[in-house]
């Protein structure tokens, strides 16, 4: 895709994986859960991948050392936000596209982000977020919108008010940008939050505040869009793959 460029982040510890490796690098069926997700984003041929890194970064760097892609140091970690902000200076010259996703989301299909970037262009959207419906929202920032079905903001789960919490279709953590306008919010953004980060998700409101175009596109399969944070969620990770492939489980 002409005009794409392509921010993967990869800098997290995995606390609750309970193991000091990186949370991308532990395997599915085999090969590092990051892996899948480079596999696909291959495919568009970007003019840019950029892959954030961070905790133990030089065992990342070292694996993917002869990938089409430039490696970019988060130093400390202070939230998607600020991960993505590291690679401003590396996109000076850009124009066009930014497509930003998690390493932790092996189930991520070709077809689910090309209908996402299309529908991103067809409606000249200065950001979209992939969202999706789960029977139990969990953990993950929920997306809140106005009457007419526009996106108001994205709640994480910490921030979130009682009614917030009951809304089931969340922030699967990918988003088109635009990339001048990507910038321009994430430097407005503020750590005034639980975690006291600089959340990527702020940028959505920010934008909207501003009047321009922001809309979320549904994945039909919610499992697609599932990160990893535990060793279950890991397993129930492969045998979904499996089953994807047509073999038992």
């Amino acid at each position: 895709m002409d005009n794409l460029a392509v921010i993967i982040l990869a800098a997290g510890k995995g606390t609750r994986m309970r193991s000091d490796l990186p949370k991308v690098f532990h395997e599915v069926l085999g090969e590092p859960m990051l892996t899948y997700v480079l596999e696909t984003v291959k495919k568009f041929h970007p003019q840019k991948t950029f892959l954030v890194v961070g905790h133990m970064r030089d065992l990342i760097m070292n694996y993917y050392k002869d990938w089409p892609l430039e490696f970019v140091m988060q130093e400390e970690q202070l939230g998607t936000g600020h991960a993505v902000m590291q690679v401003k200076p590396y996109l000076e010259d850009f124009k066009g596209t930014v497509l930003i996703l998690a390493g932790d989301v092996p189930l991520l299909s070709e077809k689910t982000l090309t209908e996402l970037l299309k529908f991103h262009q067809a409606k000249r959207a200065t950001a979209t977020d992939l969202t999706a419906e789960l029977p139990d929202a969990g953990n993950y920032g929920r997306v809140v919108r106005g009457e007419n079905g526009e996106v108001l903001r994205i709640v994480e789960k910490k921030d979130a008010a009682p009614e917030e919490l009951r809304i089931r279709e969340i922030n699967s953590g990918t988003f088109c940008f635009d990339k001048e306008a990507l910038f321009a919010a994430l430097a407005e953004v503020r750590s005034e939050n639980a975690q006291h980060e600089y959340y990527l998700t702020d940028t959505l409101e920010i934008l909207r505040r501003k009047g321009l175009p922001i809309f979320a596109y549904k994945v039909e399969d919610y499992q697609e869009i599932l990160g990893v944070n535990t060793k279950e969620e890991l397993i129930g990770i492969e045998k979904a793959l499996l089953a994807r492939n047509g073999k038992s489980v």
